[in-house]
């Protein structure tokens, strides 16, 4: 990224030497992506993030495809990157069917089946929950979409928020049938504030950003050279780790579950054991509210997140966690612990008896 902060600093949309130098970067990135995605270098927009892109599969595509219908259908596990951006149309008097999850963070395929009409436009359902980890059959839902699709004689549009796939699960989009798949950098240790949007040729969308034009039409905006180009390089890497990424991360993932029976306190995995990310385990600590935890957790050097980090201050349950069923009371006790190639075995170790500690206190203090 460095030289794209400094020598070759110029706008990719100019016509001088170092400004072209900029636009064979973003041209090569791009090409990278989709390589990785396995879909035309067109197809990929360069957003700001996951929640630009997602706010752009979803409030874009619905908008353009108005005039088709304007019944939505998405899960109640979903990003708030998703969920209000189907409030936001629904405000603007577009119908939203919110789906439930089973106890392991999972949609019904059937009860989609009973909800797509002869209005509906499009349907989003996250690849990889980011609070629990589940993971969704996106292969099958997509299959479902197409064939509802010739029912009605109308095309209906699959968006999935990918997130947190990256380095972990497969990104082909042919393979999964998406017509929309939303990246963000920073999930893979990319740099924060870039992302991109898969757009199937031939998926009509309203920009939300207009302006100059870039990203054909779709998304105007210099682009963020030095960030399409990490994000790039960043994604290339998790790819190319993966493997090793999920073998590592679930021998932590496993020692670390096996040593909550440890610990002197009542204790509810959210997390499914199975069609689960390999590196995320959400804990309820019973009787415990999160908050203390993760405050003990950080004095000793450790950073978890109650849920999703994008509302990790927020003291209202999940509505992740209430979407699957856990109680309330229970709920507000949510620790989400993630995992990674920096993270040991031995680091493991330590956070078993740094919860320990953490929890004796509580305890005491409580009785106090």
């Amino acid at each position: 990224m460095l030289p794209y902060f400094s020598s070759d600093f110029g706008n990719p949309s100019s016509l001088y030497g170092i400004a072209q130098v900029a636009r064979n970067a973003v041209d090569k990135s791009r090409e990278d992506i989709s390589a990785i995605l396995n879909c035309r270098p067109s197809e990929i927009v360069f957003t700001s993030g996951g929640t630009e892109a997602d706010n752009m599969g979803i409030i874009g595509v619905a908008k353009a495809l108005y005039a088709n219908g304007n019944h939505l259908i998405t899960s109640k596990i979903e990003h708030h990157a998703v969920i209000h951006s189907m409030e936001e149309l629904e405000s603007q008097g577009f119908d939203v069917d919110y789906l439930n999850v089973n106890k392991n963070g999972l949609i019904s395929i059937s009860d989609l089946e009973k909800k797509i009409g002869p209005k509906t436009t499009l349907v989003s359902i996250m690849y990889a929950n980011n609070e629990i980890g589940s993971i969704q059959d996106i292969a099958n839902i997509a299959k479902l979409i197409k064939e509802k699709s010739i029912q009605f004689k109308k095309d209906i549009y699959f968006h999935t928020d990918a997130v947190q796939a990256p380095g972990k699960l497969d990104l082909d989009v042919k393979k999964l049938g998406v017509d929309m798949l939303a990246l963000s950098a920073h999930k893979i240790n990319g740099p924060k504030g870039v992302g991109c949007l898969y757009l199937k040729k031939g998926t009509p969308v309203s920009p939300l950003i207009v302006g100059g034009g870039q990203e054909r039409q779709r998304r105007s905006g210099t682009e963020n050279v030095p960030g399409i180009v990490g994000f790039a390089k960043a994604l290339s890497i998790a790819e190319l780790n993966k493997n090793k990424f999920n073998n590592h991360c679930e021998i932590l993932k496993n020692k670390f579950i096996s040593c909550l029976n440890n610990l002197d306190a009542e204790i509810l995995i959210a997390s499914p054991l199975e069609n689960c990310l390999s590196n995320v385990v959400n804990l309820c600590f019973e009787n415990f509210e999160g908050e203390p935890i993760l405050i003990g957790l950080d004095m000793a050097g450790i950073c978890a997140s109650s849920g999703s980090a994008c509302s990790s201050a927020s003291l209202e349950p999940s509505h992740v966690l209430l979407a699957i069923g856990i109680d309330p009371k229970i709920a507000v006790g949510s620790v989400r612990f993630s995992f990674s190639l920096q993270n040991s075995e031995e680091e493991i170790i330590y956070l078993e008896k740094k919860l320990k500690d953490i929890i004796s206190e509580l305890k005491s203090s409580i009785k106090i």
